[in-house]
């Protein structure tokens, strides 16, 4: 198990490259939010990486708004399991 952190000035193309260095289409990964001041924008996820779409990282094949994250909502990045 492998943990990448998201610096907090980088935007979200900086946050796609780190990722994509971090993780491959296949590992399972739990993704955790930014720090919100809000508590209900919180998340923590966890899925298959299927894609690195322009914008979103693909969970599961799930679009952006269903079950996958934006890059710049990123805080953690923890690889689970690779194949």
């Amino acid at each position: 198990m492998t943990e990448l952190t998201i610096p907090p000035d980088a935007d979200g193309e900086r946050a796609q490259e780190l990722v994509q260095e971090h993780v491959a289409v296949g590992d399972v990964v739990e993704v955790q939010s930014k720090e919100w001041a809000d508590d209900s924008q919180k998340f923590e996820l966890e899925g298959t990486v299927t894609g690195f779409e322009p914008g979103y990282l693909e969970l599961d094949d799930q679009p952006a708004d269903e079950g996958s994250v934006r890059y710049d909502e990123i805080h953690t990045v923890v690889r689970v399991d690779s194949d």
